[in-house]
């Protein structure tokens, strides 16, 4: 048995991202990052400061924060209520040995201040729970996916008011979401102070509605000034990555 292996419990794998050289520990019961992931860490600025604070809500397994860690600088904390998940990035970390700038809180976003001291971070992430909760999402016999993709466990004004609490003054946050939440979220967003500067949509093929956005805001940014930046569209009409992604996912077109 090889070393990396030996961190694996139950059913899961190892899954590399090559663009970034990141292996990152999966479950296909439980959890496995997507496509919205990489496409987060992609749109996130550069900024390879020391001393640069970053914080993961809603981390999952960790991928998103472990793909950025040649892009960004500094420490990151992720911040996962899920105990199995929250498990699964600590051991993700530790197969990429990035344990000296990398840890995991497994706790509720709410309480992230008892860890976290407010207007003390430069960046936040979040890949947040993309569904309002319904009847059948409660239902879903998949307690992990369920409160991965539905406003179970939190919702969009508790993840717009702890990213603003988190940030310093013009420090910056990134968000992957539903366009058909925008009105709702650009709202909700600016209610925290947090001001909307950068706009990407993504297409699952040509001619089709978007079905991802990524939002970039700044704490306290003046207003106006947002930018729709070109569009990303994932596949050709056969199916197939095109190369943009392609090049996101395995470093090369």
């Amino acid at each position: 048995m090889n070393e990396p292996t030996k961190l694996l419990r139950g059913d899961e794998r190892i899954d590399q991202l090559y663009s970034q050289d990141v292996k990152i520990i999966q479950s296909p019961t439980c959890f496995a990052f997507s496509l919205d992931a990489v496409l987060l860490a992609d749109f996130v600025r550069p900024n390879h400061r020391h001393l640069l604070k970053t914080v993961d809500l809603c981390a999952g397994n960790g991928a998103v924060g472990l793909f950025l860690h040649n892009k960004l600088g500094g420490t990151f904390t992720e911040v996962e209520i899920q105990e199995r998940l929250a498990d699964m990035a600590a051991r993700s970390i530790q197969l990429n040995q990035l344990d000296d700038r990398y840890r995991v809180l497994n706790m509720d976003i709410a309480d992230v201040f008892n860890q976290v001291p407010k207007d003390s971070v430069d960046v936040v992430l979040c890949n947040p729970p993309y569904f309002p909760v319904t009847e059948k999402s409660q239902r879903n016999p998949n307690r992990y996916l369920a409160i991965a993709r539905h406003e179970i466990k939190t919702n969009f004004m508790m993840v717009a008011k702890q990213m603003s609490g988190l940030l310093k003054m013009n420090g910056h946050g990134y968000l992957v979401h539903r366009p058909d939440r925008l009105t709702e979220i650009m709202t909700t967003l600016q209610e925290h102070r947090l001001v909307p500067k950068r706009l990407r949509f993504i297409y699952p093929k040509p001619g089709r509605e978007a079905n991802m956005m990524l939002i970039e805001v700044i704490k306290d940014g003046k207003p106006g000034g947002m930018k729709v930046v070109p569009p990303i569209i994932v596949n050709g009409d056969d199916g197939e990555y095109l190369p943009a992604v392609r090049k996101l996912l395995y470093g090369k077109e």
